[in-house]
């Protein structure tokens, strides 16, 4: 079964480009980032047209998560039971919570698509709450693989965090920024102690996911390794290969970031009479 996360960056701007790849690099579930948009707006037809069904939560023009799948997807879950929220408080209190994390259940294997908070400066207050935010889910991660510790989990997407100085082009740039500093990096290595790995990383340990649109970052490499998948043991033990594609950040409206995807090991029950692409 191949698995795959991408920050698409809008699906409406990039559906054409996000269902053709789907198809020619033959995946069976995409967890996807950024999507932009509610469901009533989504470019469903796209994806039916490709064989996958879409799961996902969208409540804004920002943010957004979701699953496209040509298996069966199950306990479909919006947000993480503990997750935070920020912004303007409720009438009740409570800040709202943002359109940031949806989980599916694929052939018994628990998959999460994630968008973890920017961060934005070490002052302001969505710093704070990106590490909120991440304590929230490690603690909640502990939980799930607790409750069932031979199933299979992922935890994907764009994390926003860069954990070693390797997976900025120049660690000097980021001084004083987010996405490195320590309180963060210890913040993502806490799934590292809740009994996750980084499946990708070694098998490719070196290369970026993330170039921004200025500056010619792409044609100069000037990237960041932030969108990871974590798995459990059962996961990563099962996972057989994997890949960063990075000739997805090239073309006619790229996203700025590029998927990254694995292969596991695992019986899956396609339907023999989904519809065939050459």
């Amino acid at each position: 079964m191949r698995i795959a996360t991408w920050n698409v960056n809008s699906i409406r701007a990039r559906v054409d480009r996000v269902a053709d790849w789907l198809v020619r690099e033959d995946v069976d579930v995409l967890a996807m980032q950024e999507i932009k948009c509610k469901e009533n707006q989504f470019p469903f037809e796209q994806f039916t047209a490709a064989g996958y069904e879409v799961e996902l939560h969208g409540l804004s023009q920002w943010n957004g998560v979701a699953f496209a799948s040509r298996l069966p997807m199950t306990e479909v879950t919006k947000d993480f039971e503990n997750m935070p929220g920020f912004g303007k408080e409720n009438d009740d209190g409570t800040l709202p919570l943002e359109a940031r994390a949806l989980g599916v259940t694929v052939n018994d294997v628990r998959l999460w698509s994630l968008y973890v908070p920017n961060g934005r400066e070490l002052e302001n207050a969505h710093y704070d709450y990106k590490l909120r935010w991440l304590a929230a889910l490690a603690a909640d991660t502990r939980a799930w693989i607790a409750a069932n510790p031979q199933q299979p989990l992922a935890l994907m997407g764009d994390w926003n965090v860069a954990p070693l100085d390797t997976d900025v082009w120049d660690i000097q740039a980021f001084e004083g920024s987010t996405h490195v500093s320590a309180p963060e990096r210890a913040a993502f290595n806490d799934f590292m102690d809740a009994g996750l790995t980084d499946v990708v990383r070694p098998r490719i340990p070196t290369g970026y996911t993330y170039w921004d649109y200025k500056q010619l970052r792409f044609p100069r490499n000037e990237g960041m390794r932030i969108d990871f998948i974590l798995g459990s043991k059962p996961f990563a033990d099962v996972v057989s290969n994997a890949r960063i594609d990075r000739n997805e950040r090239k073309g006619d409206a790229p996203s700025d970031h590029v998927p990254v995807w694995v292969d596991i090991d695992v019986d899956t029950e396609e339907d023999e009479d989904r519809p065939m692409f050459w």
